[in-house]
């Protein structure tokens, strides 16, 4: 019998988790704080210890610090929570998979990547790693799951399908986020939330002793240009000049020298936001043929959930509603989420293409064994025409360099209606999308 807790929502992630269990000795959770990961991990767990239990939590780090092994004893899987928490916990769980042949013995949740002083031994082998993201929609009963990315890469698509929504309400859910808590919170209190997530992290998560030398108020500019820029190519110098604001038009400073220390600010600042998984890249996508086609290097810069990335604009429904150019980069936001985990959950990853002729595509999805499926992202129907004319070229370029053709294309679409047109090209609501 396991710890899982009542009103538990099943995830995408839970079938992967088992799978995994099955074949290391500990597997690793990790993901933002607030997505879920602990009870996803309680959900498998026999025990457990939470090393951030505020009662419990304080007695477990100290016997931990002692000796790390005292926190590793209890039925298996054993969840270790916030492992990261105290020094050693890592490399006592490697030892201890090492000592024993069982499979499935640990299970490790954690909010950030640990500076390397924390472990010794990368676990490789025994410690296997998942990446856990807040909800998809399909995830969070927001989707009727009428159209999975695991058929459309077999081939198979359903009769054609309405699935409408309403501009306000996709808005909404975009604001919500994908955060369990949340779900059964008011509309008009969405936002909440999601600041105050944006503020912890301003003001607290990324600020401690080693740190001193960091400001709030450039940490605040530099998400509200990430957001500015979210799901876009934007190069360094750019997004340097929206971090500096200001300072960069003070003639009294050396705008060189400002410059070369703000890059340097900001390449820091990204790391830490990768670490506490609030922003994401996006890696571009090499279709690995010897051919002319020339591929732009450089990752997209997406939040882990778009709510974090409204927040960081500090603005809510109203103001989307008004600007839909800004909402739009919100929508891909969003749609890059849930396609993620669609991806994983069929062992693939998400990329963007973009070639020296600017053929630019929002997402390509690669599965395991090569398999590979290019997908636009348009909020409105009357779009699906331009975006299906750029997969098609793709498509093209591709064969026509003698790369492996796509098992699929589509267009996903902010709702309405899902069909296979005549040029092979998938038309994807959003709300009807799933694994």
């Amino acid at each position: 019998m396991t710890l899982a807790k009542d009103g538990y929502i099943p995830r995408i992630i839970d079938e992967r988790l088992e799978q995994y269990l099955r074949v290391f000795g500990a597997v690793q959770l990790r993901g933002p704080k607030w997505c879920g990961k602990t009870w996803t991990a309680l959900h498998k767990a026999q025990s457990a210890t939470m090393l951030m239990d505020p009662i419990e939590g304080a007695a477990a780090k100290l016997r931990a610090e002692l000796n790390p092994t005292l926190i590793l004893e209890g039925a298996k899987p054993r969840l270790i929570d916030e492992w990261q928490e105290v020094e050693g916990v890592w490399d006592a769980v490697r030892y201890a998979v090492d000592q024993s042949s069982g499979k499935g013995q640990y299970i490790l949740t954690g909010s950030i990547k640990p500076r390397r002083k924390k472990y010794r031994h990368s676990g490789a082998g025994r410690i296997a790693t998942l990446q856990m993201s807040p909800m998809t929609l399909s995830e969070s009963g927001d989707s009727s799951n009428q159209i999975s990315l695991a058929s459309l890469f077999d081939g198979d698509f359903p009769q054609p399908l309405v699935a409408d929504i309403g501009l306000k309400e996709l808005i909404d859910l975009t604001v919500r986020g994908g955060w369990p808590d949340a779900l059964d919170v008011a509309p008009a209190d969405y936002q909440i939330a999601p600041q105050g997530y944006i503020d912890a992290i301003v003001n607290n998560e990324l600020f401690d002793e080693e740190s001193p030398q960091r400001d709030a108020a450039k940490l605040k500019r530099l998400l509200y240009a990430l957001a500015r820029t979210n799901t876009g190519l934007v190069n360094d110098s750019a997004l340097t000049s929206d971090y500096l604001g200001a300072a960069l038009h003070d003639s009294s400073l050396n705008e060189d020298h400002v410059i070369t220390v703000a890059r340097s600010s900001v390449d820091e600042y990204l790391s830490e936001l990768r670490k506490v998984f609030i922003i994401e890249d996006v890696a571009p996508w090499d279709p690995k043929i010897r051919s002319r086609v020339r591929i732009r290097q450089a990752p997209k810069r997406m939040f882990v959930d778009p709510s974090l990335a409204i927040a960081s604009l500090g603005i809510g429904a109203g103001k989307l509603y008004e600007d839909l150019m800004t909402y739009g980069l919100m929508f891909e936001n969003l749609v890059l989420r849930d396609l993620r985990v669609y991806a994983r959950a069929s062992n693939g990853e998400v990329f963007h293409y973009r070639d020296n002729s600017d053929l630019e595509i929002d997402a390509i999805v690669e599965l395991q064994d090569g398999l590979w499926g290019a997908f636009e992202i348009k909020l409105g129907e009357h779009q699906v025409d331009g975006a299906a004319k750029q997969l098609l070229r793709l498509k093209d370029k591709i064969i026509g360099a003698g790369g492996k053709p796509p098992a699929c294309l589509g267009v996903i679409t902010g709702g309405g209606t899902g069909w296979m047109r005549d040029d092979g090209v998938a038309v994807i609501p959003i709300n009807a999308f799933c694994a």
